[in-house]
């Protein structure tokens, strides 16, 4: 009996080790936004980390009354992630006058809208396992707000 209490819990241990996939912290990373030489924070929405996870408002609700970032149209955005691993996958979704579409990064950038107008955006992030399909490890949503002028 004892054998398979402790063999109960190595698997237990060598699992969950194997579950982490060396994520750290108590929830996932900041990730920040640079236009030109500026470095601006972006909003952790809801998200699962280490088992763990959150539900908020959507983008245009956790940033009510936050003074959206101003940017020149077409000006080119870039995300910024200090964490190691990197996800692995990723989607932006631009909201703006009911409006919602899925909007192309292509090396951690995107361009600002070429419109003038307020533009919400939800930048989600996996963390997914590269052995065992449609198995993620984290995910998290980002939101921000531009104005381009």
């Amino acid at each position: 009996m004892k054998k398979c209490f402790y063999l109960f819990i190595v698997l237990f241990v060598l699992i969950s080790m194997g579950c982490s996939k060396d994520m750290s912290g108590d929830k996932p990373p900041e990730v920040y936004i640079t236009i030109g030489n500026e470095r601006y924070e972006t909003k952790l929405g809801a998200y699962c980390w280490k088992g763990t996870c959150i539900d908020t408002a959507g983008p245009i609700e956790l940033l009510k009354g936050k003074e959206p970032i101003k940017v020149i149209p077409g000006e080119k955005i870039s995300f910024i992630m200090d964490y190691e691993p990197k996800p692995n996958e990723f989607h932006l979704i631009q909201m703006n006058e009911n409006n919602e579409n899925e909007i192309k990064v292509k090396e951690n950038s995107f361009s600002a809208p070429t419109q003038k107008g307020i533009y919400y955006y939800s930048y989600g992030v996996w963390w997914m396992d590269e052995k065992k399909e449609n198995l993620s490890n984290g995910d998290a949503f980002y939101a921000l707000v531009l104005e381009v002028k």
